[in-house]
């Protein structure tokens, strides 16, 4: 039996003992993360791993297409998928053949047992380009997010990381985070477990529209390929919804991958085409998506600013020209997809408000207030917060020299607020993605498109008399070439 002076002394050794183990603890060194990334790198076989070329097929989603403002972006189902890495060279290819696997939303992707659609895109050092049968396109909006895709690889993230200044933390678990920055393109977080193989990364890059975006890729069911560690399934999310579930069916390490830099992309700018419509109308073409600027008594309203910061720029720039000194006030969004809306950054920058639907007027509102701070955007330099206002079913503009209706597209399957622009006095109809016109005498198509079907009904419900119609996408047409679309006389 001991006494309590006894009982004492064994409570000071295991005080003693617990305080000197601390301190061992404290005295062992941690790894540090080039270490870390050194036994990942020999572990997953990347040491002398110069390319690699993954396929497979699975599902996965139109991001910034959402039929909702707010929702997950709308489901496709991946027939063929791949992607080749090249290290190197900093280059990357991605190949797909997809099909929609829901009605609604955005992307001009066909529907099951209707066709399919076809993509490839490049990249190689700071340009990136998209192919099209013999048709080569810059693509000037997409370096980020396919340098993103190339250096979050399961072996690109660690050559990343060993090629920047990283820093490393231990989960607890026996695995390892290892965090860094590329500099004006993403920042990242490897999970990398005891066996060096990396199981997620999580990264922050910059969006035209979202700002600062968070994406988590994880990987899972690794298998040995010519002495290359891979993972057979692949998913991803970003902006909060999944993009990417990949069931990896091929994996070849070191492959050719050619690359080479098209002779028409290097040095690509942004060609904006004036063309007037009417007496203080212009129609602003020469890319992909086009926009409409409409003059008033004392000020400027534009439709659409499309894509990204440098159409964006361009569009504004060629306003101004026009505009005699006269503010640009409003610019109105037709809807809330990122190809629509990636510019809607550049117009809070230019002092405008903002006119989209009602329907997206409160998610604009929240993702306009993140910042953009891993690659600052005209917004983000200038300090200004955005301005929305919305419209529910009809809004009038006007000044008394002219008159200008925003109105809703009802019951359509390409987005919920889904708006169109009208100019009674001059009978100009201004709408995106509901009617995209061929070039000139194309023939109709030989079933009629359920949007632009749609819009004609819309036009007959709100009994609107239309001339001219300028689309956000192609060249300005009449009336009767939407009749020819859908199958209609006049």
């Amino acid at each position: 039996m001991h006494t309590p002076s006894q009982h004492f002394l064994a409570r000071c050794a295991a005080a003693i003992f617990i305080a000197a183990s601390l301190m061992s603890c404290a005295n062992v060194p941690t790894e540090s993360a080039q270490v870390v990334l050194q036994r990942a790198n020999v572990a997953m076989g990347a040491s002398n791993l110069n390319s690699i070329q993954f396929a497979g097929t699975g599902s996965g989603a139109t991001f910034g297409q959402a039929f909702k403002p707010g929702e997950a972006w709308p489901r496709i189902s991946y027939t063929q998928f791949s992607r080749l890495a090249d290290y190197g060279n900093a280059a990357l290819r991605e190949d797909a053949v997809r099909i929609r696997a829901e009605p609604t939303g955005g992307g001009a992707i066909p529907l099951m047992g209707t066709g399919e659609q076809r993509t490839s895109g490049w990249l190689r050092a700071d340009s990136a380009w998209n192919v099209a049968g013999s048709n080569i396109s810059p693509a000037p909006a997409a370096v980020t997010a396919r340098m993103h895709d190339l250096w979050t690889t399961p072996h690109g993230i660690i050559k990343a990381a060993l090629a920047h200044p990283s820093s490393v933390r231990n989960t607890g678990d026996g695995s390892s985070a290892i965090s860094f920055a590329v500099p004006g393109r993403f920042t990242a977080t490897a999970r990398i477990n005891a066996q060096g193989l990396v199981e997620q990364i999580d990264t922050v890059q910059p969006n035209a529209v979202m700002g600062d975006t968070a994406s988590t890729i994880r990987f899972s069911d690794y298998k040995i390929v010519d002495g290359v560690h891979f993972p057979m399934r692949i998913r991803q999310d970003m902006g909060g919804h999944p993009v990417l579930d990949l069931a990896v069916t091929e994996v070849k390490p070191n492959v050719a991958s050619n690359i080479a830099i098209p002779p028409n992309v290097p040095g690509a700018v942004e060609r904006v085409v004036v063309e007037k419509a009417a007496d203080g109308v212009w129609f602003l073409a020469g890319g992909s998506h086009n926009s409409v600027a409409i003059e008033l008594r004392d000020h400027m309203m534009v439709v659409e600013s499309p894509l990204y910061d440098g159409r964006a720029a361009a569009m504004f720039a060629e306003v101004r020209k026009l505009a005699n000194g006269k503010p640009i006030r409003y610019v109105v969004n037709s809807h809330h997809h990122f190809d629509h809306s990636g510019g809607l950054r550049t117009a809070v920058a230019e002092g405008a408000t903002l006119v989209t639907s009602q329907a997206a007027k409160p998610y604009f509102e929240k993702i306009l207030a993140n910042p953009n701070r891993i690659a600052p955007d005209a917004m983000e330099m200038s300090g200004r917060k955005a301005s929305v206002t919305g419209v529910d079913g009809k809004r009038v503009f006007g000044d008394g020299t002219r008159t200008v209706e925003v109105h809703d597209i009802r019951d359509g399957v390409h987005a919920n607020g889904f708006l169109m622009v009208y100019l009674p006095r001059e009978q100009i109809l201004i709408e995106a993605d509901a009617f995209t016109p061929g070039p000139p005498n194309t023939p109709p198509p030989a079933q009629a498109n359920g949007n632009t079907l749609n819009l004609a009904d819309n036009l007959d419900r709100l009994q609107l008399k239309v001339d001219k119609i300028l689309p956000l996408h192609g060249r300005m047409v009449t009336l009767a070439d939407l009749h020819q679309a859908v199958g209609r006389k006049p």
